[in-house]
């Protein structure tokens, strides 16, 4: 086992991990909910413009793409809420198909996000936060949307000792 290989494969488990409670709370939501905004500063598809933006052409190209419209992804101008799902979708997929194109001799080279430079695997932390700000907020106001009607996306309220003696059984001896 190497570190940069079992480093790309957590990465991409991580992501997936995350994509995953954004799947789940937009699941939840009706085509109503799902534009709703508490101010003008909400966004609809900004994460799927980031996403392609900084990982088409990751290792080759700046990631700030000078076909990006970042201010235009602020507005929300889609419906309906598959046609959401499918922008959603395609960033997601620009980002796991070049996670798992990148070998362990990659995360020590220099790429470009708006002129400044990054180390690879720093890129990816990088990218691993904010993705991850963004999809706590998509969460949060989700659990606020659907209040007594949320369907917990982990172990629900009140029920921690139960897991965790669950998850002990589990284990190995």
């Amino acid at each position: 086992m190497n570190i940069g290989s079992e480093y790309l494969r957590i990465v991409i488990e991580r992501f997936k991990s995350i994509k995953s409670l954004g799947d789940k709370t937009i699941n939840q939501l009706s085509e109503e909910e799902i534009h709703w905004t508490y101010n003008n500063e909400s966004n609809s598809r900004h994460l799927s413009g980031n996403m392609v933006s900084r990982w088409t052409d990751f290792l080759t190209s700046d990631g700030e793409k000078e076909y990006r419209n970042r201010d235009q992804e602020f507005i929300d101008d889609i419906s309906p809420k598959s046609e959401l799902m499918s922008v959603w979708e395609k960033g997601w997929k620009v980002l796991i198909d070049t996670l798992t194109s990148l070998s362990e001799q990659d995360l020590l080279k220099n790429i470009y996000i708006r002129g400044e430079g990054h180390l690879v695997i720093d890129a990816i932390e990088r990218q691993m936060a904010h993705y991850a700000y963004h999809i706590g907020q998509i969460v949060y106001i989700g659990k606020q949307l659907k209040d007594s009607n949320w369907k917990s996306l982990s172990i629900p309220k009140g029920k921690s000792e139960e897991y965790l003696k669950e998850m002990l059984e589990k284990k190995p001896r």
